[in-house]
């Protein structure tokens, strides 16, 4: 349905209101008021008074040379003095800033004191060795206290980091050290995941052997699962040797609120990784004002983002959003899974977790086990300290944002459904929790002081209630400075001639409910179907079918058909056991009727096939493109060495 009034609204919880840092919708209309009357004048007083400066900015927004448009560009400041030190100045330094669970959970602790000391010497070994403002690092490393603090010490000395998961293969490594020039490489020996280790120094060598990394003069390797592996002399260095000896403080180098804070590469099916650069001051703005709006984040809340550094989540709401706030998070090296699928549950209960974010494929597996196996059910567990949910990564169906609202937060707990982008740098559209009333599936309504509207091909705005493709109509702070070393496919990609070089493509696809103003994403651009002229994103027909009761998961790919021009082709995972022979046909014909029944007739999908679970990355997102050449019939030729479960490939390969 894409009519939100059709389905049930959630109103804010009166408590929650009471106490929220934007307590009602007159106050959320006052500062979308605010911003639309003075628009630069609105994020600098907001700059002003969520960020310490070094040197005051004096300009705001310089649109001299759009679409590369550069904020607060003549003040300085610095990203670590941001997040650690102005908190040890508040009187924080022995609060904890990071709780890290390890796989096999060992649990650690951190305080805002201990960061900066662990902070301060990895950067004065940084500079050490020769690294200086505007070097590019690259960082491979596994989810770790670490990774965070290598991060942040790049930060502290002006040096851009790009961090590639820890999934991803050797060639795709070497591809982004060598697009981004990097001068230093940070890995470690291997990662540990659902009780295994795995190796990583080994693909980075590989990576490096591959040839274009001639720019890289160190390896610095983290010894985490104590795997033995081999060391270049001159080359490489183990973490304890390059950090010891060195000062307990670095000096922050205070550099300009343009500087590249980093590089964080997004792939797709086909051409070279393109290399985001976001900047300093922005970009930490809206980190820290979507850390106290969306999460509406306490001093006495603990914070837990199960992404990995690895993806933009990871670095806006685990590496620099909870730090810059001076809160408490959760910092979680393994999988939901392990040792049962019962561990998030267990985590919160343990930790106390009140504010929880994590991603719908993460809360759609979860719900299958569940269904399969009680003892891992949520209800086993005390979750009673949350008090706020996130989603965040795609669109959550409305099934299993009904789960999660029931099961996870007991029925009281606002969630936030987050839609942004690593090219945002933040939070976009997304329901403010002490404001909006809940839609399931639904984004609602745009950041205060983000200007989201939905136009046609041409960019003419489109009336509320029709679908059409999402765009930005004013430039943000934390959005895209660039893309690395290609300022022509940045304009291309972002702000194409079709639109006049005025909008922001979003390429989401997007509907806005007539009466509400909620926006709802309905799949990529290119993932929004034509079947027989008829226009339908991929996100509806999913929800549709993961609203059938004996279905956990589902995803939806167009192929080509001579007779409707594109037939919809639909991968879905039951939360039974996978039905093979007569009894998949009737499965088949179940769930096209039950689609038709939800959307229409021309929704049905033409083929269904089962599988035990779907191709995924290892941080749970599904590679579609992958799922567009089996529906096919193609081979897939496409690098599979990022799955967490590549030979499910061949069980998808064959229909009923």
């Amino acid at each position: 349905m894409s009519d939100t009034q059709s389905l049930q609204v959630f109103q804010p919880p009166a408590d929650f209101v009471s106490q929220a840092a934007i307590s009602g919708m007159e106050a959320y209309r006052a500062l979308c008021a605010e911003a639309e009357r003075d628009y630069a004048g609105y994020w600098a007083r907001l700059a002003r008074e969520h960020l310490s400066w070094k040197v005051p900015f004096t300009r705001t927004l310089d649109e001299s040379q759009a679409p590369f448009f550069k904020w607060f560009d003549d003040g300085r400041l610095n990203v670590s003095y941001n997040c650690i030190d102005r908190n040890i100045e508040a009187g924080l330094g022995e609060k904890t800033a990071i709780i890290f669970e390890s796989d096999d959970g060992t649990v650690s602790r951190v305080s805002y004191k201990d960061l900066l000391v662990r902070v301060s010497r990895f950067a004065n070994a940084l500079k050490a060795s020769g690294v200086k403002k505007g070097d590019r690092v690259v960082i491979y490393l596994p989810m770790s206290v670490e990774g965070v603090v290598a991060m942040q010490a790049c930060a502290r000395i002006g040096a851009t980091h790009s961090v590639v998961f820890g999934g991803f293969s050797a060639q795709s490594l070497r591809d982004r050290i060598n697009d981004a020039g990097a001068v230093l490489l940070i890995t470690s020996d291997g990662q540990c995941r659902g009780g295994k280790s795995l190796p990583l120094k080994p693909i980075a060598d590989e990576a490096l052997a591959l040839g274009g990394c001639e720019s890289i003069m160190k390896v610095v390797v983290w010894q985490r699962t104590g795997a033995e592996c081999a060391m270049q002399a001159g080359r490489d260095v183990f973490w304890q040797d390059f950090v010891a000896g060195r000062a307990d403080f670095c000096e922050p180098e205070w550099v300009e609120a343009e500087h590249p804070l980093f590089l964080l590469y997004t792939s797709g099916s086909t051409g070279k990784p393109k290399g985001v650069q976001h900047s300093t001051g922005g970009y930490l703005l809206h980190a820290v004002l979507t850390m106290k709006w969306t999460f509406d984040l306490k001093p006495n809340d603990v914070f837990w983002c199960t992404a990995d550094i690895g993806w933009v989540t990871g670095h806006t709401y685990i590496a620099y959003g909870p730090l810059a706030c001076g809160g408490t998070q959760i910092v979680f090296e393994g999988v939901p899974t392990f040792p049962d699928a019962g561990r998030f549950w267990k985590m919160i209960q343990e930790h106390k977790v009140s504010v929880f974010y994590t991603a719908p494929t993460a809360i759609r597996s979860l719900i299958k086990a569940a269904e399969a196996t009680a003892t891992v059910h949520p209800r086993n567990y005390d979750l009673s300290s949350l008090r706020l949910l996130g989603s965040v990564g795609e669109p959550i169906n409305p099934a299993a944002w009904m789960w999660y609202y029931e099961n996870i937060g007991g029925s009281r707990c606002p969630i936030v459904d987050t839609f942004w982008q690593t090219e945002t740098g933040g939070h976009m559209i997304t329901p403010l929790p002490g404001v909006t009333p809940l839609v399931p599936g639904s984004c609602t309504l745009p950041f205060p002081g983000i200007q989201a509207a939905i136009v046609d091909e041409t960019g003419t705005e489109l009336d509320w209630g029709k679908g059409g493709i999402l765009v930005v109509k004013r430039p943000w702070p934390s959005m895209i400075r660039n893309i690395w070393g290609d300022a022509e496919r940045f304009k291309k990609s972002y702000y194409p001639d079709d639109f006049n070089g005025q909008l922001y493509l979003a390429g989401d696809g997007a509907t806005r409910d007539a009466q509400t103003g909620y926006f709802t994403i309905t799949g990529r651009i290119d993932d929004v179907l034509n079947v027989s002229g008829h226009r339908m994103g991929t996100m509806e027909i999913e929800s549709a079918l993961v609203s059938h009761p004996l279905v956990a998961e589902a995803a939806v790919v167009g192929r080509p058909d001579d007779l409707t021009g594109e037939a919809i082709c639909a991968f879905v995972v039951l939360k039974g056991i996978r039905p093979e022979g007569d009894a998949a046909k009737k499965m088949i014909k179940d769930l096209q009727d039950h689609v038709g029944k939800q959307i229409g007739p021309i929704a049905k999908p033409k083929d269904i096939r089962f599988g035990e679970n779907l191709p995924k990355t290892r941080s749970g997102k599904i590679m579609r493109r992958l799922l567009r050449s089996l529906a096919k019939g193609e081979e897939v030729t496409q690098d599979t060495s990022t799955l967490e479960n590549p030979a499910i490939l061949d069980q998808l390969r064959r229909g009923v």
